[in-house]
Protein backbone atom coordinates (compact mmCIF):
# COMPACT_ATOMS: atom_id res chain seq x y z
CA UNK A 1 0.00 0.00 0.00
CA UNK A 2 2.99 2.25 0.82
CA UNK A 3 4.89 1.77 -2.29
CA UNK A 4 1.37 2.58 -4.58
CA UNK A 5 1.16 6.06 -2.20
CA UNK A 6 4.69 6.96 -2.62
CA UNK A 7 4.60 5.66 -6.23
CA UNK A 8 1.70 7.74 -7.30
CA UNK A 9 3.51 11.08 -5.48
CA UNK A 10 6.04 10.20 -7.70
CA UNK A 11 3.87 10.90 -10.93
CA UNK A 12 1.81 13.83 -9.12
CA UNK A 13 5.07 15.18 -8.86
CA UNK A 14 7.03 14.49 -12.46
CA UNK A 15 3.42 15.97 -14.06
CA UNK A 16 3.31 19.06 -11.50
CA UNK A 17 7.20 19.74 -12.64
CA UNK A 18 6.53 19.28 -16.35
CA UNK A 19 3.48 22.11 -16.33
CA UNK A 20 5.69 24.00 -13.62
CA UNK A 21 8.82 24.22 -15.91
CA UNK A 22 6.50 25.48 -18.71
CA UNK A 23 5.23 28.51 -16.86
CA UNK A 24 8.73 29.11 -15.69
CA UNK A 25 9.97 28.73 -19.08
CA UNK A 26 7.51 31.39 -20.74
CA UNK A 27 7.34 33.64 -17.84
CA UNK A 28 10.32 33.64 -15.55
CA UNK A 29 12.64 33.19 -18.10
CA UNK A 30 12.39 36.31 -19.69
CA UNK A 31 12.80 37.74 -15.89
CA UNK A 32 16.06 35.77 -15.02
CA UNK A 33 17.50 36.75 -18.44
CA UNK A 34 17.31 40.65 -17.40
CA UNK A 35 18.52 39.85 -14.43
CA UNK A 36 21.76 38.46 -16.19
CA UNK A 37 21.68 41.37 -18.07
CA UNK A 38 21.56 43.51 -14.97
CA UNK A 39 24.94 41.53 -13.82
CA UNK A 40 26.88 41.95 -17.16
CA UNK A 41 26.21 45.51 -16.57
CA UNK A 42 27.71 46.28 -13.31
CA UNK A 43 30.44 43.70 -14.36
CA UNK A 44 30.89 46.04 -16.88
CA UNK A 45 30.37 49.57 -14.75
CA UNK A 46 32.98 48.28 -12.40
CA UNK A 47 35.38 48.11 -14.85
CA UNK A 48 35.23 50.76 -16.38
CA UNK A 49 35.27 52.06 -13.28
CA UNK A 50 38.62 50.47 -12.56
CA UNK A 51 40.14 51.43 -15.83
CA UNK A 52 39.36 55.27 -14.50
CA UNK A 53 41.31 54.90 -11.73
CA UNK A 54 43.69 52.59 -12.19
CA UNK A 55 44.26 52.47 -16.27
CA UNK A 56 43.45 48.90 -16.91
CA UNK A 57 41.03 46.03 -16.52
CA UNK A 58 40.20 42.44 -15.53
CA UNK A 59 38.92 40.38 -19.05
CA UNK A 60 36.37 37.62 -18.54
CA UNK A 61 36.40 34.07 -19.34
CA UNK A 62 34.49 32.62 -21.68
CA UNK A 63 31.19 30.41 -20.47
CA UNK A 64 31.13 26.75 -20.84
CA UNK A 65 27.89 26.54 -21.83
CA UNK A 66 25.42 28.95 -23.34
CA UNK A 67 23.32 30.84 -21.71
CA UNK A 68 20.74 28.96 -23.29
CA UNK A 69 21.21 25.68 -22.48
CA UNK A 70 22.02 26.70 -19.12
CA UNK A 71 18.17 28.46 -18.86
CA UNK A 72 16.84 25.94 -20.32
CA UNK A 73 18.16 22.51 -18.93
CA UNK A 74 19.52 23.92 -16.04
CA UNK A 75 15.91 24.89 -15.31
CA UNK A 76 13.94 21.96 -16.34
CA UNK A 77 15.86 19.81 -14.76
CA UNK A 78 15.56 21.54 -11.61
CA UNK A 79 12.14 22.44 -11.35
CA UNK A 80 11.44 18.19 -12.08
CA UNK A 81 13.55 17.44 -9.60
CA UNK A 82 12.10 19.92 -6.91
CA UNK A 83 8.35 19.08 -7.95
CA UNK A 84 9.52 14.91 -7.97
CA UNK A 85 11.19 15.30 -4.47
CA UNK A 86 8.17 17.05 -3.22
CA UNK A 87 5.82 14.84 -4.66
CA UNK A 88 7.49 11.95 -2.95
CA UNK A 89 7.45 14.02 0.48
CA UNK A 90 3.85 14.39 0.33
CA UNK A 91 2.63 11.26 -0.51
CA UNK A 92 4.80 10.24 2.96
CA UNK A 93 2.69 12.92 4.55
CA UNK A 94 -0.50 11.78 3.16
CA UNK A 95 0.40 8.01 4.17
CA UNK A 96 1.00 8.97 8.00
CA UNK A 97 -1.93 11.69 7.98
CA UNK A 98 -4.57 9.27 6.39
CA UNK A 99 -6.45 7.82 9.31
CA UNK A 100 -5.54 10.24 12.14
CA UNK A 101 -6.86 13.17 11.48
CA UNK A 102 -10.47 12.67 11.51
CA UNK A 103 -12.95 11.38 9.04
CA UNK A 104 -11.47 13.29 6.28
CA UNK A 105 -12.10 11.61 2.66
CA UNK A 106 -8.88 10.67 0.67
CA UNK A 107 -9.32 13.30 -1.54
CA UNK A 108 -10.07 16.24 0.69
CA UNK A 109 -6.82 15.03 2.69
CA UNK A 110 -4.43 15.34 -0.56
CA UNK A 111 -5.89 18.76 -0.76
CA UNK A 112 -5.19 19.81 2.58
CA UNK A 113 -2.15 18.31 2.94
CA UNK A 114 -0.80 19.89 -0.48
CA UNK A 115 -2.30 23.06 1.27
CA UNK A 116 -0.49 22.52 4.36
CA UNK A 117 3.29 21.86 2.75
CA UNK A 118 2.89 24.95 0.61
CA UNK A 119 1.72 27.01 3.37
CA UNK A 120 4.46 25.55 5.74
CA UNK A 121 7.35 25.38 3.11
CA UNK A 122 7.12 28.34 0.97
CA UNK A 123 4.69 30.92 1.44
CA UNK A 124 5.89 31.24 5.05
CA UNK A 125 9.15 30.97 4.33
CA UNK A 126 9.32 33.32 1.60
CA UNK A 127 7.78 36.06 3.34
CA UNK A 128 10.62 36.24 5.60
CA UNK A 129 13.10 35.54 2.86
CA UNK A 130 11.47 36.36 -0.33
CA UNK A 131 13.05 34.52 -3.26
CA UNK A 132 15.69 36.84 -5.28
CA UNK A 133 16.78 36.86 -8.62
CA UNK A 134 20.25 36.06 -9.98
CA UNK A 135 22.62 38.94 -9.50
CA UNK A 136 20.76 40.66 -6.89
CA UNK A 137 22.39 38.90 -3.28
CA UNK A 138 25.59 39.31 -2.24
CA UNK A 139 28.70 36.75 -2.36
CA UNK A 140 29.21 37.43 0.87
CA UNK A 141 25.74 37.21 2.27
CA UNK A 142 24.62 33.51 0.39
CA UNK A 143 25.42 31.37 2.93
CA UNK A 144 24.11 33.03 5.85
CA UNK A 145 21.09 33.46 3.60
CA UNK A 146 21.14 29.93 2.91
CA UNK A 147 21.13 28.81 6.40
CA UNK A 148 18.51 30.95 7.56
CA UNK A 149 15.95 30.30 4.40
CA UNK A 150 16.46 26.47 5.43
CA UNK A 151 15.86 27.63 9.51
CA UNK A 152 12.75 29.19 8.66
CA UNK A 153 11.65 26.45 6.30
CA UNK A 154 12.29 23.85 9.28
CA UNK A 155 11.02 25.83 11.61
CA UNK A 156 7.57 26.86 9.41
CA UNK A 157 7.24 22.97 9.05
CA UNK A 158 7.55 22.06 12.83
CA UNK A 159 5.05 24.67 13.49
CA UNK A 160 2.50 23.29 11.03
CA UNK A 161 3.04 19.54 12.67
CA UNK A 162 2.32 21.12 16.04
CA UNK A 163 -0.29 23.26 15.11
CA UNK A 164 -2.20 20.37 13.81
CA UNK A 165 -1.48 18.15 16.60
CA UNK A 166 -2.33 20.74 18.88
CA UNK A 167 -5.57 21.35 16.66
CA UNK A 168 -6.60 17.26 17.10
CA UNK A 169 -6.09 17.53 20.89
CA UNK A 170 -8.64 20.14 21.22
CA UNK A 171 -10.98 18.93 18.90
CA UNK A 172 -13.19 16.45 21.45
CA UNK A 173 -13.72 19.93 23.68
CA UNK A 174 -14.18 22.25 20.87
CA UNK A 175 -15.73 20.81 18.36
CA UNK A 176 -13.31 20.22 14.59
CA UNK A 177 -14.16 23.66 13.56
CA UNK A 178 -13.16 25.82 16.32
CA UNK A 179 -10.32 23.49 17.40
CA UNK A 180 -9.24 24.07 13.40
CA UNK A 181 -9.35 27.99 13.91
CA UNK A 182 -7.41 27.42 17.41
CA UNK A 183 -4.72 25.44 15.73
CA UNK A 184 -4.54 27.92 12.93
CA UNK A 185 -4.12 30.71 14.75
CA UNK A 186 -1.55 29.45 17.20
CA UNK A 187 0.24 28.34 13.78
CA UNK A 188 -0.19 31.74 12.96
CA UNK A 189 1.18 33.23 16.02
CA UNK A 190 4.23 31.28 16.40
CA UNK A 191 5.61 31.74 13.01
CA UNK A 192 5.28 35.24 13.87
CA UNK A 193 7.65 35.28 16.46
CA UNK A 194 9.86 33.62 14.61
CA UNK A 195 9.85 35.85 11.99
CA UNK A 196 10.73 38.95 14.39
CA UNK A 197 13.58 36.81 16.08
CA UNK A 198 15.28 35.90 12.82
CA UNK A 199 17.15 38.37 11.36
CA UNK A 200 16.39 40.20 8.25
CA UNK A 201 18.30 40.41 5.45
CA UNK A 202 17.76 43.37 2.76
CA UNK A 203 20.58 43.14 -0.46
CA UNK A 204 18.81 44.32 -3.25
CA UNK A 205 21.27 46.70 -5.51
CA UNK A 206 21.10 50.15 -5.61
CA UNK A 207 22.69 52.86 -7.77
CA UNK A 208 26.48 52.09 -8.50
CA UNK A 209 27.75 55.61 -7.95
CA UNK A 210 31.63 56.84 -8.69
CA UNK A 211 33.74 59.14 -6.40
CA UNK A 212 31.96 62.17 -7.74
CA UNK A 213 29.02 60.78 -6.53
CA UNK A 214 27.52 60.15 -9.94
CA UNK A 215 25.22 57.53 -11.01
CA UNK A 216 27.48 55.12 -13.72
CA UNK A 217 24.37 52.52 -12.92
CA UNK A 218 20.94 51.92 -12.08
CA UNK A 219 19.79 49.65 -9.26
CA UNK A 220 17.66 46.24 -10.01
CA UNK A 221 14.39 47.62 -11.59
CA UNK A 222 11.52 47.07 -8.89
CA UNK A 223 9.51 45.77 -12.10
CA UNK A 224 11.24 42.92 -12.84
CA UNK A 225 12.18 42.20 -8.46
CA UNK A 226 8.41 42.08 -8.55
CA UNK A 227 7.60 39.98 -11.92
CA UNK A 228 10.18 37.35 -10.31
CA UNK A 229 8.56 37.09 -6.90
CA UNK A 230 5.36 37.38 -8.78
CA UNK A 231 6.05 34.59 -11.52
CA UNK A 232 8.20 32.40 -8.99
CA UNK A 233 4.82 32.33 -6.59
CA UNK A 234 2.86 31.16 -9.78
CA UNK A 235 4.98 28.59 -10.20
CA UNK A 236 4.88 27.27 -6.58
CA UNK A 237 1.51 27.04 -6.82
CA UNK A 238 1.67 25.60 -10.04
CA UNK A 239 3.52 22.64 -8.42
CA UNK A 240 1.32 22.33 -5.41
CA UNK A 241 -1.89 22.63 -7.02
CA UNK A 242 -1.03 19.72 -9.52
CA UNK A 243 0.04 17.59 -6.81
CA UNK A 244 -2.61 17.49 -4.91
CA UNK A 245 -5.42 17.79 -7.17
CA UNK A 246 -3.60 14.54 -9.49
CA UNK A 247 -2.71 12.57 -6.24
CA UNK A 248 -6.31 12.93 -5.04
CA UNK A 249 -7.51 11.52 -8.04
CA UNK A 250 -5.45 8.75 -8.32
CA UNK A 251 -5.23 7.56 -4.40
CA UNK A 252 -8.70 7.85 -4.08
CA UNK A 253 -9.00 4.52 -6.62
CA UNK A 254 -6.48 2.71 -4.75
CA UNK A 255 -8.14 3.44 -1.50
CA UNK A 256 -11.51 2.82 -2.98
CA UNK A 257 -10.54 -0.44 -4.30
CA UNK A 258 -8.61 -1.53 -1.07
CA UNK A 259 -12.50 -0.36 0.89
CA UNK A 260 -14.24 -2.55 -1.37
CA UNK A 261 -12.19 -5.52 -1.23
CA UNK A 262 -12.31 -5.28 2.88
CA UNK A 263 -15.42 -4.90 2.89
CA UNK A 264 -16.23 -8.26 0.37
CA UNK A 265 -13.39 -10.09 2.80
CA UNK A 266 -15.99 -9.15 5.69
CA UNK A 267 -19.53 -9.79 3.92
CA UNK A 268 -18.05 -13.57 2.62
Amino acid sequence: MEKQIIGRGLLAGAIAGVLAFVFAKIFLEPVIGRAIDFEDGTSAAHEAMEAATSGHSHGEGGELFSRGIQSTVGMGFGVLLFAVAMGALFAVVFAVAHGRVGNVSARMLSVLVAGAMFVSLWIVPALKYPPNPPATSEDSTIFQRSMLYLLMVGLSALLMVAAVYFGRQLAPKLGAWNATLVGGASYLVAVFVVMLVLPTINETPGPMVNDAGVIVFPGFPAVDMYEFRLYTFTTQLIVWTTIGLVFAASISKVLDSRRTGAEVGAST
